[in-house]
């Protein structure tokens, strides 16, 4: 039974025929794909000018037939409650909401009408199966974070199920945690790894130490796809080492789509199909393949909620090989998170802060943006942008969270600012570890 593909149907989303749509537009020539870029361009604009009253507000200025009079689209936009930006005909009960990672430091809710999340989920699975990689079939080994109250871990384990994975949490990375760990792969059939950049690092540290290769000890492993963070060369070599497995670079955006992802030929090819990608430079004019600049991206076929020419907040560079139905993304630049260290000795992906301040990102866009900084062992600074200051109930709240995700006798100091630093990037690092 294909359980991954009737889950996805039970919820809604048409995952036979997106799979269908997306083999008919990769059938495209190059011709036939230039018209179909255009056209989709234009589709979801149109769609947006007409029935989403939020983008009519930001598009007064848009003539239709002028790709370069569309605005550019920030977070900062997007810092508002969800249902001011939804379209006509969708409420957060037809749609699929979810709220992103805020590793960029800019959290917000955001939402993607049905047939737009089954197009997403179409080319995930297309591109883990250039790999041998099969969702309905296919056992994951998921380095991922997990809600520690009991509904939101049973939510997650539940879908874990549905999904064939086991997912492993990125709130412990001691020796101790990765003992069981690898007791897990010894006695599972893993096909593939999949999960945040810096606590497969730290997993891979671990075999290193040991002197194990974790191919031999789970021989059915194909695959160690990595993603959410940077992944540097000498990490990269590191796993490819350590695991005895192909190592493939994924870049993805829960708001968007899948951006990137490694192909056989070891390119980053990017996802064209249901996505327009630019690097634009500081006045916003779209640069040539070869030159770093901006990543600004189009949702082509999101009709709840606009992301047209949408800055994701990350610096990259297109190769000079590029085409538009196969551009490769020589390189992205940031993405990166440090590895939160405790007195006790204990390591916590720098992700973790996500869990812990979900709690005061509420839908009332009051805190905009934010950053975790780390100056002592037991020492943690939260700067925030926001509306009105967070009440001592609110802090109060994070500081038990951070006890019950972390440890206990740890400082946190809050700090409301009117803005934040940004990096050379123009990105907010969300958590920053000032410890040598």
């Amino acid at each position: 039974m294909q359980l991954f593909d009737f889950s996805l149907k039970v919820n809604g989303f048409d995952i036979n025929k997106a799979k269908a749509a997306l083999a008919e537009i990769q059938s495209k020539n190059d011709i036939e794909f230039e018209a179909y870029l255009q056209n989709q361009r234009k589709a979801i604009i149109s769609h947006h000018l007409e029935h989403n009253s939020f983008y009519k507000s930001l598009g007064t200025s848009i003539d239709i037939n002028d790709w370069n009079s569309v605005p550019i689209m920030t977070k900062s936009h997007l810092q508002q409650p969800l249902e001011q930006r939804l379209s006509d005909g969708f409420n957060t009960k037809n749609v699929y909401v979810n709220k992103t990672s805020g590793s960029s430091g800019d959290p917000f809710i955001f939402a993607k009408d049905k047939w737009c999340h089954a197009l997403t989920w179409a080319e995930i699975m297309n591109r883990f199966g250039w790999y041998g990689i099969d969702f309905n079939s296919s056992k994951q080994a998921r380095f991922y974070g997990i809600p520690l109250d009991k509904k939101g871990y049973y939510k997650e384990r539940i879908k874990d199920y549905f999904s064939n994975r086991f997912r492993f949490s990125v709130f412990d990375l001691s020796d101790d945690a990765f003992e069981n760990t690898l007791a897990k792969f010894k006695t599972t059939n893993f096909d593939y790894i999949n999960g945040y950049t810096s606590s497969i690092v730290q997993f891979a540290k671990y075999l290193k130490r040991k002197n194990i290769i974790l191919k031999s000890a789970c021989p059915s492993l194909k695959a160690c796809v990595v993603t959410s963070e940077m992944l540097f060369d000498d990490d990269k070599l590191l796993l490819e080492t350590q695991f005895g497995l192909p190592v493939i670079n994924e870049y993805g955006a829960s708001e968007l789509d899948l951006i990137a992802f490694q192909n056989i030929k070891d390119e980053w090819q990017l996802n064209s199909e249901t996505l327009y990608i630019e690097i634009l430079d500081e006045n916003n004019t779209i640069l040539p393949y070869g030159e770093e600049g901006r990543i600004v991206i189009t949702s082509l076929y999101n009709k709840a909620h606009p992301f047209i020419r949408y800055d994701i907040g990350d610096i990259g560079i297109l190769s000079k090989n590029s085409t538009i139905k196969n551009p490769i993304l020589k390189k992205l630049i940031g993405r990166t998170n440090d590895i939160v260290v405790l007195p006790s000795g204990k390591k916590a992906a720098g992700l973790t802060f996500y869990y812990i301040t979900k709690s005061v990102i509420e839908n009332d866009g009051n805190v905009s943006e934010f950053i975790v900084e780390q100056s002592l062992l037991d020492t943690f600074k939260i700067s925030y942008v926001s509306k009105i200051e967070l009440s001592e109930a609110e802090k109060t709240s994070i500081k038990k969270e951070v006890i019950r995700y972390l440890e206990p006798n740890i400082t946190i100091n809050f700090k409301r600012v009117n803005e934040l630093k940004r990096s050379k990037s123009g990105k907010l690092k969300q958590f920053t570890s000032h410890l040598k």
